[in-house]
């Protein structure tokens, strides 16, 4: 078994066991801010497989979101039976919304991927990978793409917006 999968196995493992470190991990950040800066990726795995490399221009945000319906706005033109309803689904998923957060919090780098880390009762935690444009060291196809987060670009992005990704041995057309 190689490296790599030896660290996806131990992370999928650690979840489902929900073992006393993972709890302590979740009650740690439980405790951390929305958004925080993250020395290296904890499923290094994943991160590798998301486009991550330990070199300059490349660094690890987590974010935190809330879980659950989102309570409405006040109702705008009266009372109506029409308007009439409590709580409102956002219209995107949670790491959508977690990637968005994190490109508003750091406006001159961009977003790369994502992938889940850990949630609780209240919160789900993302880890965003992010890139700074400006960098010497990323692949051509990267530079001046701006805004990829808000546009849909990311693989999150990409599923909120319909948009299949063709795997191997699938006959399906992509969209």
């Amino acid at each position: 078994m190689g490296l790599y999968t030896w660290i996806k196995k131990s992370f999928q493992k650690e979840y489902k066991t929900n073992s006393p470190e993972y709890k302590k991990r979740i009650q740690d950040w439980r405790k951390e801010g929305v958004i925080n800066y993250v020395g290296k990726p904890t499923n290094l795995a994943r991160a590798r497989s998301l486009g991550y490399k330990a070199k300059e221009g490349y660094f690890v945000v987590r974010v935190k979101t809330r879980k659950g319906r989102r309570a409405r706005k006040a109702p705008v033109g009266g009372r109506k039976p029409s308007k009439n309803y409590k709580y409102i689904s956002p219209g995107k998923s949670y790491q959508a919304i977690a990637e968005e957060k994190s490109a508003r919090k750091y406006p001159n780098k961009e977003v790369l991927n994502s992938y889940w880390v850990g949630e609780d009762g209240q919160h789900k935690y993302f880890e965003i990978i992010m890139y700074d444009p400006l960098s010497n060291s990323l692949p051509k196809e990267l530079i001046n793409k701006k805004g990829r987060a808000f546009r849909g670009l990311t693989s999150t992005g990409k599923k909120h917006r319909g948009i299949r990704h063709r795997g191997k041995g699938t006959d399906r057309p992509v969209r």
